[in-house]
C-alpha cells in the first residue's frame, strides 16, 4: 500500500516553497495545483467553446506543468507566468489542431449572466449591453483578446502578463489601458 504524502497548505507556505517542495517531491505538486486550478481553468474556458474542452485542456495543461517542472528556474520569472505561458501554448496549439471559433455565448456564464435581478425588463437591457460588448469584442485582434482573458480571465497582473506574452510590463499595461478605454469610448458611442 502507497502512503500518501499531504501536500503542505498553500496559506502557510509561499509559492517559490511551493515549486521548490514540488521539484523536489511530485506528490507535493499538488499545492501548486490547488492555488492555481481556478485561474488556468476560467482562462482556458474564456478561450475555448465549451467547458469539457476547458477542462481536458486544463488538465493537460497541469500535466505539462508538472513534467516540466524539474526544469523551471525561477530566474526572475514568477511561476504564474511561467505556467500560463504553457497554457497559452496549449490554446494555441488547441486551436492550431481545431482551427474553430470561440463564440461569446460559450463563455463562462459568470461573463454574462443577469447582475442579480430577475425581472424581464433587466434582463432583456442586461442581454443587450452584452450584445453589445460581444460585437465590440469580436471586432478585436486575436492579440487583443488575448490580453483581455489573460487579464480578466485568468486574473494576471500587467506584469505576470508581460511574462507570458514576451513584451515589456509597461507595454502591457499601456496596450490594456489603450484597449479598455476604446472598448469603453466605442460601447458609451453605440
Amino acid at each position: 500500500m502507497e502512503k500518501s504524502v499531504p501536500a503542505p497548505p498553500v496559506g502557510d507556505t509561499d509559492e517559490a516553497d511551493l515549486v521548490r517542495l514540488a521539484q523536489e517531491d511530485p506528490s507535493t505538486f499538488a499545492a501548486l495545483y490547488q492555488l492555481y486550478l481556478s485561474r488556468v481553468y476560467n482562462y482556458v474556458r474564456a478561450r475555448l467553446a465549451s467547458e469539457e474542452e476547458a477542462a481536458d485542456l486544463t488538465q493537460q495543461i497541469f500535466l505539462q506543468a508538472l513534467n516540466a517542472l524539474p526544469a523551471y528556474q525561477a530566474r526572475g520569472t514568477p511561476f504564474a507566468a511561467w505556467l500560463f505561458q504553457i497554457a497559452r501554448n496549449a490554446v494555441i496549439d488547441h486551436y492550431r489542431r481545431r482551427k474553430r471559433f470561440v463564440s461569446w455565448d460559450a463563455l463562462p456564464g459568470m461573463f454574462h449572466a443577469p447582475p442579480g435581478q430577475e425581472e424581464i425588463d433587466a434582463l432583456l437591457i442586461h442581454r443587450e449591453r452584452l450584445a453589445r460588448l460581444k460585437t465590440l469584442v469580436a471586432r478585436l485582434a486575436p492579440f487583443e483578446r488575448e490580453l483581455l482573458a489573460l487579464r480578466f480571465a485568468a486574473g494576471l497582473s500587467s506584469p505576470e502578463i508581460a511574462q507570458v506574452v514576451g513584451k515589456s510590463p509597461a507595454a502591457v499595461k499601456k496596450q490594456l489601458t489603450r484597449l479598455l478605454h476604446a472598448l469603453k469610448e466605442q460601447y458609451s458611442e453605440q
